[in-house]
């Protein structure tokens, strides 16, 4: 059996990562960091034209036919360049959701306009009491003639401020646990919804607050069945976390070789650090946890784009293991970088910050490691 890329998805990737250094330079994302939009329209028409949007979305709404695989070999070269902008939230939790969970009247009005850059769509699933499980939706849906009024809170929802396209889960009254969880459809500029961005610790990804304020929604804009949602979310965040871990992936594996070329040229006591035992060491460690790393998501991607049975496990595994493994390498990097590694001139400290925020997106190591304990039945 091979278990390697196929010659289409390395042609892919090579594709994305000369598209990506020509495209997203360290010097364009700094400049999105200190822009509160986070990303060009040039460059996001260019991603269009390239198919990237609807990579995984069916031939017929627009997109490319591909599977989750694809989009992870995408994913991967995006995360070495910690490239900023709303990519992850539309194409991966947007597109992941309406493809998932939506009536074929939804799909025609809202993927093809996806796929075409046309469409910025997030995920808000996530409030002030900071829970990834079905008891965290506490955001009120009650029901109103035909329809739906919110009134909630979410927090860190990503690019909220450039979607026009919300997919809010919401609480049915008097409801507990997954049963009464609802996905709807929201317009961004709907009246009673209040946008808020956030200054957070990685400004690489623009995370904001959406305060919905007795939001009207018709029936029609119900993503999936009423009441049930929370099964779909549960897919829609699985398949987030192994996009994510993707990220991940492309981000170690580029701070493991910012600095072993660094190793190779810093010299100390008249020889190069990295004919040191130490820093020989931390390197190899690096290599380990990146590999790990990439045989974890490379198995959970398969898992979700074959739809088999362990997916919900092998996306938590992928998590829990990728969440402290890019953490660490990231903080071993600026360890082997020594002191200019802690400045904000050099680019290590940006790779540092997208590892932490990646880190509890989704829930941490800790989070993910008790979800495959509860799938496993310990």
């Amino acid at each position: 059996m091979d278990f390697g890329f196929s010659e289409e998805q390395e042609m892919l990737r090579k594709s994305a990562r000369d598209f990506l250094a020509n495209e997203s330079p360290m010097t364009y994302v700094r400049r999105m960091m200190e822009e509160d939009r986070g990303f060009t329209d040039a460059q996001w028409r260019k991603m269009a034209e390239l198919g990237w949007m609807g990579l995984i979305l069916p031939e017929r709404y627009g997109g490319a036919g591909l599977d989750f695989v694809d989009m992870v070999v995408v994913l991967e070269e995006m995360g070495r360049v910690v490239l900023p902008g709303p990519f992850f939230s539309t194409a991966v939790l947007g597109g992941v959701a309406l493809l998932e969970g939506g009536s074929e009247a939804q799909k025609q009005a809202y993927l093809p306009k996806l796929a075409a850059g046309q469409l910025r769509a997030t995920l808000a699933q996530l409030e002030p009491n900071a829970r990834w499980d079905a008891e965290g939706i506490e955001l009120e849906a009650r029901k109103d003639g035909g329809g739906y009024r919110l009134s909630g809170t979410k927090l860190f929802v990503p690019d909220a401020h450039t979607a026009e396209l919300l997919i809010v889960a919401g609480r049915e009254p008097a409801s507990t646990g997954a049963d009464g969880v609802t996905l709807f459809l929201v317009d961004a500029g709907a009246p009673g919804i209040t946008i808020t961005l956030l200054k957070t610790m990685d400004q690489t990804r623009k995370l904001c607050e959406v305060t919905l304020a007795d939001v009207r929604v018709p029936a029609d804009r119900v993503l999936g069945a009423p009441g049930a949602g929370w099964k779909l979310l549960e897919r829609v965040v699985d398949r987030g976390k192994v996009g994510l871990c993707a990220e991940m992936c492309g981000g170690a594996q580029k701070v493991l070789e910012m600095s072993v070329d660094y190793a190779k040229v810093r010299e100390q006591f008249g020889r190069p650090i990295g004919s040191f035992q130490a820093i020989q060491h931390k390197c190899a460690n690096m290599l380990v946890e990146v590999e790990s790393s990439k045989s974890a998501t490379y198995y959970a991607a398969w898992a979700v784009a074959n739809d088999v049975p362990e997916a919900p496990l092998a996306a938590a595994m992928a998590k829990a293991y990728c969440s402290d493994a890019y953490r660490h390498t990231a903080g071993e990097g600026i360890q082997i970088h020594g002191g200019i590694g802690f400045t904000w001139e050099h680019d290590m400290h940006i790779y540092f910050k997208r590892a932490k925020s990646s880190e509890v997106t989704f829930g941490d190591a800790t989070w993910n490691r008790e979800i495959v304990a509860q799938l496993i039945g310990l």
